[in-house]
C-alpha cells in the first residue's frame, strides 16, 4: 500500500481516468480541486514539520502585489516532507500528472523546487492574480502544471485565502477553492492561466496559510498554447477589472519600484565608481 496516498487514491491511473474529463473541461482553464488526496495521518506528520518561514532562511516577498514566504529548495524540509516531495517527483506520480492533464509531452519533476516547495502566508498577506513564470530558471524547460497541497486544519471560510481562478479578461473569478487540509489544487499553466488569492488573509494572528507546491515541466509545448514571450517571462501580475483596491496597489507598487530604481542608480553612482 502506498503510504502517502489515501486509501481511495491508491490506483492513480484509475483516478486519472476518472477525473481527466472533469479536469480538461474545467473553466476558466484546465484545473481540478481534490479533497482528501493523501493519507491523512502521514500529511499530519508533514504539517508538524512545517517551519515558521518568517523565522528561518526563507525567500520573503513584501510589496503591494505579494506578501508571502517561500522556502529555499529542500533546505527546510523535514524527513516526512522530503520523502513526500520526492515521491511527487517520481515516475509513478509523473505518469499520473501526464494522464489526468492529457499532456502528450513527457513531464519532468523539478529536483531544485524552483519557486516551489514550502509556501506560507501570514495574516494580512496576499498574492495578487497573476500568470506564472513559464521557463525553469536552470533547465529552461517549459512549465506546464502546478500541483498545490494545502495544510490548513480547521480552516474557516472567513479566514479567506481562497485559491481563485480568473477569466482571461479579468472580469470575474470563475472558480475558487478553500485551502482546506489535505486538499489539492492542480491546473495547467500558460501565460493566461490567471490565479491567486488577491485579498488580504484574515485568519487569527496565530494561524497562517500553509501549502506545498510542485511544478511539472516538459521539453517544448504545443504551439497553440497561449504563451507570452516564449523565450521566458517572470510572473505576470494582472489587475481585476473594476477593482479600486488593485488600482491603488498597482500605484503603490509603481511608486516603490521607482524609488528602488532611484536608490540603485544613486548607489552605483557613488559607491560603485
Amino acid at each position: 500500500m502506498n503510504p502517502y496516498l489515501s486509501s481511495s487514491n491508491q490506483d492513480l491511473m484509475l483516478l486519472a481516468k476518472q477525473l481527466r474529463e472533469k479536469y480538461l473541461a474545467a473553466q476558466p482553464f484546465p484545473s481540478i480541486h481534490i479533497p482528501n488526496f493523501f493519507n491523512e495521518a502521514y500529511l499530519t506528520e508533514v504539517l508538524a514539520e512545517f517551519p515558521d518561514l518568517a523565522k528561518n532562511n526563507s525567500i520573503r516577498y513584501h510589496d503591494p502585489l505579494q506578501k508571502k514566504f517561500a522556502g529555499n529548495g529542500e533546505e527546510l524540509f523535514g524527513p516526512k516532507t522530503k520523502a513526500l516531495m520526492h515521491y511527487l517527483n517520481s515516475e509513478p506520480f509523473l505518469q499520473f500528472i501526464n494522464a489526468i492533464t492529457g499532456i502528450e509531452e513527457q513531464l519532468h519533476g523539478d529536483a531544485y523546487f524552483s519557486g516551489a516547495g514550502l509556501h506560507e502566508i501570514k495574516p494580512g498577506g496576499l498574492l495578487k492574480v497573476h500568470a506564472d513564470f513559464n521557463k525553469h530558471p536552470v533547465t529552461n524547460l517549459d512549465r506546464r502544471v502546478n500541483f498545490i497541497i494545502y495544510l490548513n486544519k480547521d480552516w474557516k471560510e472567513e479566514y479567506g485565502g481562497h485559491f481563485e481562478l480568473w477569466d482571461r479578461d479579468m472580469n470575474s473569478c470563475v472558480n475558487k477553492f478553500t485551502p482546506h487540509f489535505n486538499s489539492i489544487a492542480m491546473f495547467s499553466t500558460t501565460s493566461v492561466s490567471y490565479h491567486g488569492h488577491p485579498n488580504e488573509l484574515t485568519c487569527p494572528a496565530d494561524r497562517s496559510r500553509k501549502s506545498l507546491a510542485l511544478y511539472y515541466y516538459s521539453n517544448g509545448r504545443p504551439a497553440e498554447e497561449h504563451v507570452v514571450i516564449p523565450e521566458g517571462h517572470n510572473s505576470i501580475f494582472v489587475k481585476r477589472q473594476g477593482s479600486n483596491e488593485d488600482s491603488k496597489d498597482w500605484e503603490n507598487f509603481d511608486k516603490n519600484s521607482r524609488k528602488k530604481s532611484l536608490a540603485r542608480r544613486v548607489y552605483h553612482k557613488f559607491f560603485k565608481r
